[in-house]
């Protein structure tokens, strides 16, 4: 067919309303997603300021010490997430097409939260509480199953004790973990009770383990 014929494919008036339709689409979708970046960036930035803190654990600080600063952000994490179930809002159904863009992100909120609520009450966030403190229990914009366990799983990384670990590690075979990632942390999960384990023996053999009220201490109380 003559490249000038009025009939050409590649010049039908369908095929030219379907392109355009396709570049509104795309703009509108980048546009979203810019907007739900800007959300992410500070949801990185309050992480960011919690963790600082967090770390004073190690250094036998006491628990009120170590949890103020990041009790701090909570509120402004719960904004922010409220800010973001907005925008997805905005398109009804697409959950799932967005969902990576703050996956990794709220992974490491929830194992912030996690480590929190540990050294608070010695006891595992549940994925209720997870959502609850997020302001995540929406049925449109709720808290992701696997971002849960993921970070569950991940905050163990900050935590010094054998009992916790023990109760997650049994907790977790009784999941069918067919996700190859999910399988990768359980097994992290099981190298860091293994570790644990063996730095519980030592300061046992030692006689180093002691008691009282900073975290360091209470960590060795719990093992």
């Amino acid at each position: 067919m003559a490249s000038g014929d009025s009939d050409s494919p590649l010049t039908s008036p369908s095929l030219e309303k379907q392109f355009e339709k396709f570049r509104v689409q795309l703009e509108d979708s980048d546009s979203l997603r810019e907007h739900i970046r800007a959300i992410v960036m500070e949801i990185e930035s309050a992480t960011r300021l919690m963790q600082p803190s967090l770390v004073l654990v190690h250094q036998s600080k006491p628990i009120p010490q170590v949890l103020e600063k990041a009790n701090a952000q909570i509120n402004v994490l719960k904004d922010l997430y409220n800010k973001l179930a907005e925008v997805v809002r905005e398109c009804p159904g697409q959950y799932c097409r967005y969902h990576g863009d703050w996956r990794s992100e709220t992974q490491m909120v929830v194992s912030l939260l996690a480590f929190m609520h540990w050294l608070e009450t010695g006891n595992l966030l549940m994925h209720t509480e997870a959502e609850e403190t997020l302001g995540l229990n929406d049925l449109d914009f709720a808290l992701d199953l696997e971002d849960y366990l993921v970070g569950v799983c991940c905050s163990v990384k900050l935590q010094i004790t054998d009992n916790l670990l023990q109760y997650l590690h049994a907790a977790f075979r009784m999941l069918n973990l067919r996700n190859d990632f999910m399988r990768k942390k359980f097994d992290s999960m099981k190298y860091d009770l293994k570790r644990v384990e063996e730095v519980y023996y030592d300061v046992k053999i030692r006689g180093l383990a002691t008691t009282g009220d900073s975290v360091g201490d209470q960590g060795i109380q719990k093992i």
